[in-house]
This record gives structure tokens, sequence and C-alpha cells, in this order.
């Protein structure tokens, strides 16, 4: 997830500025939205008799009981509010949540899963999981009911399809609760000093480094240094594989090691480098070991453009009353796909050594509901963007131009996703660019290298 909720790390990404309003946002920063009650569901309480404890684990920033943010004194309100709407709607059922944070979590989920510790796991790392036969296929449970998918943001089901071991076509072990993506952020405050034209609604390489280009120097009206651009270092390859695919490229393809192949070396993808590669002149010198952002998110930036942002961005902007001073819009995609950019989130599995299957699938049910759905957007924004596409219809969303921006990203995430990223490729990849980058190699040089040598560790994999 996003911020806290892919993997653990990512909030390092977020810079100085923005993390230090991380806290503030935590609370949740739609302060006009109406918080869910669990006495204003209308969902119908089902007719049967259901008995016995569903443990279900979840992880990030979340806690049992109602919290006060330390810095706003506002109140988060608690994952009880989740379970006494389950209960109520489960006549004779108990849910218990297991708690987790970022910090461990894959080796805690394997433990878990492996000591038969709960029925429903969170689980980004779904595929992992899914191959060493952990969790239940969830199509027969689909067609039992005629579960709609049609309700889910498009690509989000597709994202987390895996396969189990005796699979020879992707497969659903999971639904999408958490949804996550990246967007491109700019100071409009920025682009009107220099007379600059704000990014168009669906941006190209090529317009972020003409107008990047423009907006480096002194600053007209402050006298002070502005920087065209910055980006995320350690998502820098990411960044490469996103213009790639804006000039038709693509990472590579197959989903399991074995018999996958990658295109580090492709045109689009040198194509792509070189484009980061110039524009890196207009960002501040150290944005590759996460300097020079230190500004960024305030009212005092000095940064025009960010090319990948997470979405907690928008709630610290919003909290900082900054929502009119920055603009986001969508990553690029390949435009004979229709996709683009990496695919990020959390879905919800039910473990395969549970003993309450049947009452695991309807906590996945409930918990792409609207009402489990609104509780985590109103009081868990700060790590959570919703999957369904009811949500773009709910006012506390019309009200937030950001967040519609993020959900229809969302639906443009590369699906499946980048299945190299979890093995060796991903760290060679990030290596060979940032080599690259640092002048350590010619741009060709570094993408052969890790061409090379994750063809050579793929073809080791049985």
């Amino acid at each position: 997830m996003v911020n806290k909720r892919t993997k653990k790390g990512l909030v390092a990404g977020v810079l100085l500025s923005v993390f230090a309003m991380q806290v503030l946002a935590g609370c949740s920063s739609k302060a006009e939205t109406k918080p869910v009650q669990a006495n204003e569901s209308t969902a119908k309480v089902s007719d049967k008799k259901w008995s016995g404890t569903l443990k279900v684990q979840l992880i990030g920033d979340f806690s049992i009981e109602d919290k006060t943010n330390p810095i706003s004194g506002k109140k988060v309100k608690g994952v009880s509010v989740l379970k006494k709407e389950f209960e109520r709607l489960y006549p004779g059922a108990t849910v218990e949540f297991i708690l987790l944070g970022w910090d461990g979590y894959v080796q805690k989920t394997d433990a878990m899963l492996n000591s038969k510790g709960a029925d429903v796991f969170q689980v980004p790392g779904i595929a992992n999981l899914a191959s060493q036969d952990l969790l239940e296929p969830l199509a027969p449970y689909i067609e039992k009911d005629k579960f709609d998918l049609g309700i889910f943001i498009n690509n989000q089901v597709e994202g987390w399809k895996a396969m189990g071991p005796k699979d020879t076509e992707l497969q659903i072990y999971g639904l999408p609760f958490i949804g996550d993506t990246r967007v491109i952020a700019y100071d409009k405050k920025i682009f009107k000093e220099w007379g600059v034209e704000e990014l168009s609604k669906n941006p190209t390489p090529e317009e972020i480094l003409e107008k990047a280009k423009k907006m480096t120097g002194t600053n007209p009206k402050t006298g002070k240094q502005n920087y065209g651009a910055f980006y995320a270092g350690a998502d820098a390859a990411d960044s490469v594989i996103n213009a790639a695919e804006a000039y038709g490229g693509s990472w590579g393809k197959g989903f399991l090691f074995k018999g996958m192949e990658v295109n580090f070396n492709s045109p689009q993808m040198l194509k792509g480098l070189k484009w980061l590669n110039d524009l890196n002149a207009y960002a501040p010198k150290g944005a590759l070991v996460k300097q020079g952002g230190e500004k960024w998110g305030t009212a005092n930036n000095d940064i025009a453009i960010h090319i990948r942002v997470q979405p907690i961005f928008v709630d610290t902007i919003y909290a900082a009353g900054l929502q009119d001073q920055f603009g986001v819009a969508p990553l690029f995609v390949n435009k004979d796909k229709n996709m683009g950019g990496m695919f990020a989130g959390s879905p919800y599995s039910i473990a395969k050594s549970s003993t309450n299957k049947e009452l695991a699938w309807e906590f996945l049910k409930f918990s792409v509901s609207d009402f489990f759905q609104k509780y985590m957007w109103d009081e868990q924004s700060s790590q959570f963007l919703p999957v369904t596409k009811s949500a773009m219809k709910w006012e506390q969303i019309q009200k937030n131009p950001h967040a519609m921006i993020e959900l229809e990203s969302m639906g443009k995430l590369w699906a499946p996703r980048y299945p190299y990223r979890s093995g060796q490729p991903r760290y060679i990849l990030s290596e060979s660019v940032e080599e690259g980058l640092l002048g350590k190699s010619t741009l060709e040089a570094a993408l052969e290298k890790a061409q090379k040598e994750s063809t050579a560790w793929l073809a080791t994999q049985k």
C-alpha cells in the first residue's frame, strides 16, 4: 500500500517535509466528511445462524479502539467499527482482528499462515504465498454467489491474480480492498510565477521535460532558486519503466520466474532512461539520494514537478490547506494497452488452512462493501484508496478532485503487476539505472548489464 500500505520502507520514500505532515494527516484529511457510523448501514442482516471466531489479519497503522492523534487532537475511529458491523450482519459470528505493522510483515505473515494463525490475510505479497499453496482459490466462491467483479475499479482484480503450484494460468486468490497508485504532482504557484502553462490532463514525458527546463533557475517573482523537477531516487527504475511504457514499451512478459523475459535493454527502455537522465539536470543534485526536496509539499516549496508521489501527498496538502497550490496528474500509459505504472495496494485472501472458509468469504465481500470502504476512506485515508467504482460517486470523493485523479490512475495501472519485482531482477535494474544516472557507465551499458544479469538469474529459476 502507498506509504504504509504497500510495503515497508515506502514511507521512507516520502520527503522529509511530507513525512512531517503525515502524522497530521493520519487522522483524516477529510475534516468536512462525516465518519461512517455502524448504525448508518442499511445492509441486510444474514438469515443464517453463524458461529465461531473469524481471525482477520490487518497490516498498517491501525488500532482496535479509537485513538487521538497527538498533533491534531482529532480522534481516529478504530477497526472496532468494522467488527461491530460485521457481527451485526452475521449474528453469532465473532471477528478478531490481528493487527500488524509494516515492519517485518512478510516474515510475520508467512509464520501466521504456516501456523494457521488466522483465517483472512492481507497479502500484498500474494504471488509468493499462492505459489506455496497457502491460499484458497476464490473462483468457486465467486461462481457460487455470482459475485460481480464489475464493482471494482478497472484492473484491480487482474492486478492481484496469481498462480498456485498446479495452475497453468493466472487465477483469483484475493479480492482487492486497499488501492494504491503513484501520480505526478506539480506546484501551480510556481507555474504561474514563471508564466508556464499548467500540466495537461495527461502529460507526456516530453511535456514534463520541456516545462521543467523552463522553471529551473532564479524565480522571476521571488528571486529564489527553483528546480523544475524532482523524483524519488529509490523509484528511479520504476520511473524509467513508466516512461518506456509511454514510448510503447513494457517491462517484459511472463508471470513465473521460469520462462520470464525482461525487456530492460529495449529501445523504449533506453529512451526512458535518457528521458530521466535529461530530467535529472533540472532536479536538485541530491535527488537520487533523497536530498534537495526538503521544501516539497510546503507553502515555500521550490520544486515545480514531482514525477512520482504517493497518495499520502494528497492527504498532506489537504491537511495543510495547500490543495489549491498543488495539482496532480496520472502516470504515463502505454497507448496500445492503456496501462502504465506499477500496480500496488493490498488484497484480502482466505488461508487454505482456515476451518471457517464460508464466513471468511463473507468477510472478503464485506471488505468491499460501501460501509467498509467508506470507513477506511474517512478514517484511514493516509494509508488507503478505495477499490470500488462506487467510490467515485461518494460526495467526499467528488469534493476532492485530487482523489478522483488518483482513482482514475488506479484503473490504468499495469496488470498483472510487474512480477519481476518479486525477485532479483528488481534490484539488478535499480542498481543499473542508478549507475547510469550517476555517470558510472553509459546509459546503454547500464541497461545491457541489467538485461544480461537479470536473464542469467531467471535462467537459474525452476
